[in-house]
């Protein structure tokens, strides 16, 4: 008997994917499965809808798929996540080319949902379940080809940015069982994960609605009880909730990477103010300089906006001596995009867009600058590499330092006498250094 064919498109973040492989979870047993979209009876668009850029990502990914309900097998066009979440109906109004439509809370119900369009008991299907209760977690169809997964920790966000729509969209914030994460590391390491990447909008809240205190390094620990994971990643962790705790456990357990991720969005007191952002200048110098006295090799990777508005000249020069002054092992910059529904759209002293990519374009001409120095510092060091995958004359991989997706590679030379297995980690000693990237070659290859 034939089964119907679903391909899945997921845009946006590490979230998003965590998401798309729950809904591929749970249509496994009544379909079957394929990469090219052209042989697709059903096809699955996953969007994001947090910036003004992702929003119309979304879009142009909706309005090209619709196309193959003509050119090829489609038959049924499913849209879902923030952006169905975000603006629910009223963009099916817009893409009446779209079959159903549902939130992020509803891929429970997208089976059932599927099957009622086929059966003919609804033209149209639009699903918006806005309760704050519930968490996408279970299973997964683990869409990864190398060793590495994101693990959610927590839904939604009470932090309420004046720029961020996530806690619209999201809901407010809801930790998962630690049991619950706990069994899904579990699994993952039984399907061969070396390593688990921890993510929330908040990681360092988790448990606080819970249990009544901040958990992230209860569960850390007990994470790395787990026999199979080698590597533990902390990510998005907002600077001003950093605990003692946290830090000693990071310092202390050989199986975290000494790596971090801490949006500080910006350092000026009178933006961070503007922001909604809890912490303030000393507060953020403070933590990072903690930081690095009680983990000497830590990385820190954070994120900063530019253009938000009320950033005059002396603001934004203070963030670039703020980077200039801390050198920062791994920086991103995102223009401020206005969105509509959050309290700074309706800000005054908007910035203008040639402003603000002038400033992008100065910080991160300034952090090349400071990376291409701190990598030329890790020629000659030797470093534990897990192997992701081969081009041309190259395998490429990551060290601790690296967060996937979004930092560098480290390439390693091919070597006839040395096949690399993906997926396995080995010793790798650098022997030259770019911008983001590093080059080595092998040293003494071994498996965790």
């Amino acid at each position: 008997m034939y089964k119907l064919k679903v391909g899945l498109i997921s845009l946006g973040c590490d979230k998003n994917k965590i998401d798309s492989e729950i809904i591929l979870d749970n249509l496994k047993f009544e379909y079957d499965f394929t990469l090219d979209m052209r042989e697709a009876d059903i096809i699955i668009v996953n969007t994001c809808g947090f910036i003004e850029s992702a929003k119309q990502e979304s879009i142009d990914t909706i309005l090209e798929m619709s196309k193959y309900k003509e050119k090829f097998k489609c038959k049924i066009l499913i849209v879902t996540g923030c952006l169905s979440q975000r603006y629910g109906e009223e963009l099916g109004k817009l893409l009446p080319e779209v079959d159903i439509m549902i939130g992020v809370n509803d891929y429970d119900v997208l089976n059932s949902s599927i099957k009622d369009f086929i059966e003919g008991k609804n033209k149209k299907i639009y699903k918006f379940n806005y309760s704050n209760e519930n968490i996408n977690e279970g299973n997964r169809v683990i869409t990864s080809s190398a060793s590495t997964e994101y693990v959610r920790i927590a839904e939604g966000c009470d932090n309420f940015c004046t720029y961020c729509i996530i806690p619209k969209i999201r809901g407010k914030y809801r930790s998962r069982k630690m049991e619950s994460i706990l069994e899904e590391c579990e699994s993952l390491a039984n399907q061969g994960i070396k390593e688990v990447v921890l993510i929330a909008q908040d990681t360092t809240r988790y448990g606080i609605d819970l249990y009544g205190k901040k958990s992230l390094a209860e569960l850390i620990h007990k994470i790395s009880l787990i026999e199979g994971i080698v590597w533990i990643r902390i990510l998005y962790c907002y600077p001003e909730e950093i605990t003692d705790d946290l830090i000693d456990e990071m310092a202390r357990n050989e199986k975290v990477c000494k790596y971090i991720d801490m949006p500080i969005q910006h350092i000026s007191d009178k933006i961070l103010k503007a922001m909604g952002r809890k912490g303030t200048k000393s507060q953020i110098i403070e933590n990072i300089n903690k930081l690095r006295s009680k983990i000497p090799n830590i990385n820190i990777r954070t994120t900063f906006i530019v253009g938000f508005p009320g950033e005059d000249q002396k603001s934004f020069n203070e963030l670039k001596e703020f980077v200039e002054n801390v050198k920062f092992d791994k920086l991103g910059v995102f223009k401020y995009s206005r969105e509509e529904g959050t309290p700074a759209y309706n800000m005054k002293n908007q910035v203008s867009d040639e402003i603000k990519s002038e400033r992008e374009k100065e910080i991160m001409l300034l952090q090349q600058r400071i990376s291409m120095k701190m990598n030329k510092e890790k020629i000659g060091k030797i470093y534990d590499v897990i192997v992701e995958g081969e081009k041309d004359e190259f395998y490429y991989g990551r060290n601790y330092q690296m967060a996937p997706d979004v930092d560098g590679f480290v390439y390693i030379k091919r070597d006839d006498e040395c096949q690399l297995r993906i997926g396995s980690i080995i010793k790798v000693r650098i022997i030259d250094s770019f911008e983001y990237d590093l080059l080595g070659v092998v040293c003494d290859e071994f498996s965790k």
